[in-house]
């Protein structure tokens, strides 16, 4: 836990280091048009569906429920999209916290093709899709326990964000080995919940994509050291 604590320190530190705060301002910027896009868009989606049903609202009733329907999207969706626009940009950002911290790794990454890039992505957003769709029916079953669906999503996000944060790093340096990740499963999930946590958080929830990349970034990094050297850097 000591490890993970210390990597989240480290990215946070390095929230304001040019690479890594251009990189913060991509993410945040297009993921803020991503909604507003899907606001737009389901405006004029009820306008459509209203008057086919018959329905006069006027333009209020449609831009009242696609600004509801927007708010509980963008609470059950933000993860999915935050991650997603992360994912294009994700290599940016290990590459500034290699270059900073870990410069003999940096020196021997390889950054990924944008086709690789994007199928991760998307491998990512269907994983994401499939567990959170999958773990509905657990959610709704504890719903009238008020905790328990926030209980169950976190944990399917955590195991789900822990991965893909750490796989962004290890994926430079897997030499084919994909499914090798050198952090072990609890690291990943005890990061993936610290992260899953913050995003929960309005505007603190802009941050976290890029706060768990750079954490993934330093864990990655210190199991791998430990891999090769016996020893720990981030202890």
């Amino acid at each position: 836990m000591t490890v993970v604590i210390a990597a989240l320190a480290k990215a946070i530190g390095q929230l304001l280091d040019p690479a890594v705060l251009r990189v913060l301002i991509k993410t945040v910027a297009i993921t803020a048009l991503a909604f507003v896009a899907l606001g737009v868009g389901l405006y004029f989606a009820l306008v459509l569906l209203f008057d086919w049903l018959g329905w006069s609202g006027g333009g209020f009733a449609e831009a009242t429920a696609a600004a509801l329907i927007a708010l509980v999207a963008g609470w059950l969706l933000f993860r999915v999209i935050a991650m997603a626009v992360l994912q294009f940009f994700a290599d940016e950002i290990v590459a500034a916290v290699e270059a900073k911290h870990y410069p003999d790794a940096a020196s021997t990454a390889k950054g990924l093709p944008l086709a690789q890039e994007v199928g991760h992505s998307l491998r990512g957003v269907g994983r994401a899709l499939l567990f959170n769709a999958l773990a509905l029916p657990l959610a709704i079953a504890l719903f009238f326990t008020a905790i328990g669906p926030a209980i169950v999503f976190l944990t399917v996000n955590a195991e789900l964000l822990g991965r893909e944060l750490t796989d962004m790093a290890w994926l430079r340096h897997c030499e084919g080995n994909v499914e090798g990740n050198p952090v072990s499963k609890f690291e990943r999930l005890a990061l993936g919940g610290a992260i899953a946590g913050l995003m929960a958080v309005p505007f603190v929830n802009l941050l976290a994509p890029v706060i768990g990349a750079a954490a993934g970034t330093h864990l990655t990094q210190s199991r791998l050291t430990r891999r090769d050297t016996g020893g720990l850097d981030l202890a």
